[in-house]
């Protein structure tokens, strides 16, 4: 009888990243690799220039969006739930909960069961699909948030907050730093759910990837490039931008902007306070605390191993409930707009 391999005889951490030995492909490679599987299209995951690309069909067309010819070789996107076997290896994506198109990748071997989660979180975001817990042997996470004092409020609160400051102040427009991929589309839907039904005013480096969410079927209702616009026409408007330009140059031609950044790190008001962030938006696509633990006691039957961020407290939580845990300590994975 064959005995079920540990695994770490197949799961390895390369200069490269996370490698896959019997399957012969790396997942989200910190550098080009002949066969990459990547969770997401943010680009410390997706980064270009590898050879074969598998990904969800939505994480293909970011990266695709995103870097031209250069996204990939070739590529072959693999919807949600659909199995496939690289070199005995069976694989499947099932959501994260993290961005559109995000995915924790199963891998199945010879009886072995590793899930990889990539970037995740566990709250309501209703631009992509959330969260599917699945068990594993292994659960090999991520940990952005990993200390008890990361516990992240309601998004749907957060935005309320910034509604009632538009109505305090009707003069002013309120500029809402929020990254690119993801954070973006989610500020733009949750103020659409909450019935915020005038146009949102664009920066140029944020529309590119909303059109590409609009065509992926996520819809965001009237959206506006900002930098067309008369000053008045923003008055007690919601414009978004990247949250390195909500205090430069660009932002000047804006009627007395109200600065917010929409990030899981304006919980920290000391970063908060050092980019002079007038209404912090506690809105963060990384898993907190209180997710991260809840996570480890559905998924892990056996270990845990954490990739990047703050693994200390995440690790001895999981000793202190009887799982064996490890950290990976995997470079090259950034957190700063989380």
């Amino acid at each position: 009888m064959m005995q079920t391999p540990r695994a770490e005889s197949w799961v390895k951490v390369r200069p490269g990243g996370l490698w896959i030995e019997p399957g012969d492909f790396f997942i989200d490679p910190t550098r080009p690799a002949s066969r990459a599987v990547i969770t997401h299209g943010h680009a410390d995951h997706a980064r270009p220039n590898n050879g074969h690309v598998l990904a969800t069909p939505a994480t293909i067309a970011i990266m695709q969006a995103r870097y031209g010819d250069q996204a990939g070789a070739t590529l072959q996107s693999l919807p949600y739930g659909q199995d496939l076997t690289i070199n005995d290896v069976k694989l499947r994506f099932v959501p994260a909960g993290h961005v559109l198109g995000s995915a924790q990748v199963v891998l199945d071997w010879r009886g072995s069961r590793v899930v990889v989660s990539g970037d995740y979180k566990r709250s309501f975001d209703p631009t992509c699909d959330a969260f599917e817990p699945v068990e594993a042997d292994v659960f090999i996470t991520e940990a952005t948030f990993g200390l008890p004092i990361f516990r992240h409020p309601d998004p749907q609160d957060e935005i309320a907050k910034l509604l009632h400051s538009v109505s305090l102040y009707p003069e002013r427009s309120h500029v809402v730093g929020a990254y690119s991929l993801g954070k973006c589309q989610r500020v733009i839907a949750l103020l659409r759910r909450a019935g915020w039904d005038q146009p949102i005013w664009l920066h140029g480096a944020l529309q590119p990837l909303c059109e590409l969410y609009e065509r992926l079927g996520i819809p965001l209702g009237d959206l506006r490039p900002a930098t067309t616009a008369k000053k008045n026409d923003m008055a007690g408007q919601m414009v978004l931008a990247p949250p390195s330009e909500i205090s430069e140059r660009w932002s000047r031609r804006l009627p007395d902007p109200v600065t917010c950044v929409a990030s899981g790190w304006m919980q920290v008001r000391q970063r908060a306070k050092q980019r002079g962030v007038e209404l912090p938006l506690v809105i963060s696509d990384h898993a907190d605390w209180d997710e991260l633990c809840r996570t480890l006691h559905e998924v892990v039957r056996g270990e845990v191993w954490v990739t990047h961020g703050r693994e200390d407290a995440l690790l001895r939580m999981a000793e202190l409930e009887g799982m064996k845990a490890r950290a990976l300590r995997l470079v090259g994975f950034e957190d700063d707009e989380a």
